[in-house]
């Protein structure tokens, strides 16, 4: 069950150009780090490390920027991809952590995991 803020931040995003991917009315998740990055976008909008506004900002920028790189083969399309990368710059933003810990962070996972998302073995390009 969605506490209130959830409620509030994931019908905020229907209709618009950052609507989460959905099926029969629930949120879709294609793996678990896709799951553990809307949660906790969720869970630091709603402790007030940022706005969800500003973190839709990011993630519609993100998809627009992916849209304009990918003009005529979008086979490589992942929302979560541009969920995560939007996350990133909002928490850099906020102050949570800066992109050189990001950057660091990913490169110490990608050393030990092959678990990480797609595509993201170079954490921000800010």
């Amino acid at each position: 069950m969605l506490t209130q803020f959830e409620h509030f931040a994931v019908t905020e995003m229907m209709g618009s150009t950052d609507n989460p991917p959905r099926a029969n009315g629930s949120l879709c998740f294609g793996s678990e780090w896709e799951r553990k990055a809307f949660g906790m976008a969720l869970a630091l909008a709603k402790d007030g490390f940022f706005e969800w506004d500003e973190f839709r900002d990011e993630l519609i920028g993100a998809i627009g920027a992916w849209e304009a790189a990918h003009p005529v083969d979008r086979s490589s399309w992942n929302y979560y991809d541009q969920f995560l990368a939007a996350l990133e710059k909002a928490v850099v933003k906020s102050g949570v952590i800066d992109a050189d810990e990001i950057k660091a962070a990913f490169a110490a996972r990608s050393a030990w995991s092959t678990t990480r998302p797609p595509g993201r073995a170079n954490a921000l390009s800010l």
